[in-house]
């Protein structure tokens, strides 16, 4: 494949790939961040898959079943056709617990004839470090290592196993499945067993996109889009994954290779704005409860991402045996960045914060807590704003004073204020806004480059960084502030080509970045539409819309030239941005045709 032709399917729990040919190439088990059952992403050779290998002559055509994260794929030669169908199971139980096992339920519909394939039953559990054994035990296949960490996975079927072991082709003449399971299953399953789950499965994820707010432009592409946030919600806690995957690179044979099957705090503001915005409190609800049990006591450092059980430690590693995405080595577990000095961090946590009140009711002893940690920022904000930083883009050269860093450290302060309006209680209220103003003051000052006529990526700097686009959003400029209008023009002119945005062009510790950061196109549209270039925008957003995959998923990154999706897939803050933009221009839209009509 020459894209990530993929969709994801998963039961918030963990999470698979399946190819536009119906091929699992990507899965961890028993959770997202587990070690790799199916690594075919990462190793075409030895990184195990799950496919269905048919004859040339057949059509494939794949799409998602309505509104749900259930995948469908066609096969049809004409003569002989069938329907494969792919999920994980997810649903309610009596009691409002959910059954959610770590399987994958691969249902078989026959439509006409008699097709024939053979199934690839090739898992290589713990990343195919060890080698992985298949061996026949009567009602399954167990897979299993003997080497290193021990590691165990369990297959069931309607279809012979010893066919499936043996590679034979087989032929369908009913429906049939397929079941792959972390766990050896207590009770007898069946045809009828999954076919209940799959009813089952397909109507929580219809129930839940019946309760998305609906919008009347876009309305499918924030579906889609909200399915893959619920995706990668790892409900035990709350957490959102940046994206299901690891190692996937931004540059093709470069090593800007990361894990991000993490929950990064940055994202947690506009994961909780827009899963609220769309009608999805709970899940909103969930996410910010995670943050709030993460975040330390009084004097611990509050840090920049965590593991989605809550894990602090991210240590990374290299997995040396893999050869990477088409040859892109290194293929890395854990996240270095964990340890990273980010100052917008704490402006994050406090717009969190101001959000749970703005939006949910507070009891007396949770409001407490909250006061209690926001003046713990405001006193980490007092003693560090004025010192440098990794940034938003977490470099690992030199740390500077980046303008995004102070942006969001003024928005700490700003936030503070207003949750202690909220509150009553102007605790420190003079002394914060003397430190609000004095951070604005250094931003005003020293952010802006007169002869760029635009705030740059930090002080003293020419460079352009995608990230003062988002000046106007937080709250610290108007939309219509000649500042703002000649920032994002400024921006455009040095960061755009063909469409796509840089987040920056000046070079790192890897060098000059080469591919599109998706995201930052989508904050280069939404604010060329709120300056007033209204069509422009929509035009740049509709042809965005267009590089997604098939499926309509994007990746973290876009090939400029090519326009192929590069970087770890699906994910979220792709489609965060993309729910936030297509809301915008539909309430635009709306607006100015009740002003029409008026």
């Amino acid at each position: 494949m020459t894209n990530l032709d993929y969709g994801i399917i998963s039961n918030c729990r963990s999470a698979a790939l399946v190819s536009k040919y119906g091929s699992i190439d990507w899965c961890c088990m028993p959770q997202y961040d587990s070690s790799a059952i199916f690594a075919k992403l990462l190793d075409d050779e030895i990184g195990g898959s799950f496919e269905i290998k048919i004859s040339e002559d057949y059509d494939i055509k794949q799409e998602y079943l309505w509104e749900t994260n259930i995948l469908s794929t066609v096969f049809d030669n004409g003569t002989d056709s069938f329907q494969l169908i792919d999920f994980m199971p997810r649903y309610p139980r009596e009691d409002g617990s959910y059954y959610a096992p770590p399987d994958i339920i691969r249902f078989f519909r026959l439509i006409k004839g008699k097709p024939k394939f053979t199934i690839i039953y090739d898992p290589k559990l713990e990343y195919a470090r060890e080698k992985t054994y298949n061996e026949y035990k009567g009602d399954y296949i167990k897979s299993f290592t003997r080497e290193g960490k021990y590691d165990s996975l369990f297959f069931y079927s309607s279809f012979h196993l010893k066919d499936i072991i043996d590679r034979k082709e087989v032929e369908l003449t009913g429906n049939a499945y397929c079941l792959v399971g972390y766990h050896e299953k207590l009770v007898e399953q069946s045809l009828d067993r999954c076919y209940l789950k799959y009813q089952r499965t397909k109507v929580y994820w219809m129930n839940w996109s019946d309760k998305t707010t609906r919008y009347t432009h876009y309305g499918n592409e924030i579906m889609r889009s909200a399915l893959v946030l619920k995706a990668l919600s790892y409900k035990k806690t709350g957490a959102v994954l940046a994206a299901a995957t690891t190692s996937l690179p931004e540059t093709l044979g470069e090593e800007r290779n990361w894990d991000y099957r993490f929950c990064w705090i940055r994202d947690a503001s506009m994961v909780i704005k827009v899963m609220a915005g769309l009608g999805h409190t709970k899940s909103a609800k969930d996410f910010l409860r995670f943050i709030i049990d993460i975040i330390p006591d009084k004097d611990e450092k509050i840090q920049i991402m965590y593991g989605i059980n809550k894990e602090k430690e991210l240590t990374e590693h290299i997995l040396s045996h893999l050869k990477g995405y088409q040859n892109s080595r290194p293929v890395r577990t854990g996240n270095a960045a964990y340890i990273q000095k980010q100052n917008d961090i704490y402006g994050i946590l406090m717009e969190v914060i101001y959000q749970q009140f703005l939006m949910f009711e507070t009891s007396l002893e949770n409001s407490e807590h909250l006061w209690t940690i926001v003046r713990g920022i405001v006193m980490i904000v007092e003693e560090n704003w004025q010192k440098p930083d990794k940034g938003i883009w977490e470099l690992r050269t030199d740390e500077r004073h980046f303008v995004f860093s102070k942006l969001l450290c003024w928005v700490a302060m700003d936030r503070a204020i207003k949750i202690g309006e909220v509150l009553r209680m102007g605790i420190n209220d003079t002394k914060w806004k003397a430190v609000r103003e004095a951070i604005y003051r250094d931003i005003y000052d020293n952010g802006w480059n007169e002869e760029k006529q635009a705030y740059t990526q930090y002080y003293g700097s020419n460079d352009l960084d995608a990230s003062t686009l988002l000046m106007q959003t937080y709250g610290f400029i108007e939309a219509d502030d000649p500042r703002f209008v000649s920032t994002v023009k400024a921006t455009e002119r040095e960061l755009c080509e063909d469409g796509l945005m840089y987040r920056y062009k000046n070079h790192d510790d890897f060098g000059r970045p080469t591919s599109s950061f998706t995201i930052c196109t989508f904050w280069l549209i939404d604010s060329l539409y709120k300056i007033g270039e209204r069509e422009r925008a929509k035009e740049m957003f509709e042809r965005l819309l267009s590089y997604s995959n098939h499926l309509g998923l994007f990746s973290e990154d876009i090939d400029f030239k090519t326009k192929r999706l590069l970087g770890n897939f699906p994910q979220a803050y792709s489609h965060l941005a993309l729910i936030e933009t297509a809301a915008n221009f539909s309430k635009g839209i709306a607006t100015d045709t009740m002003l029409m009509q008026d």
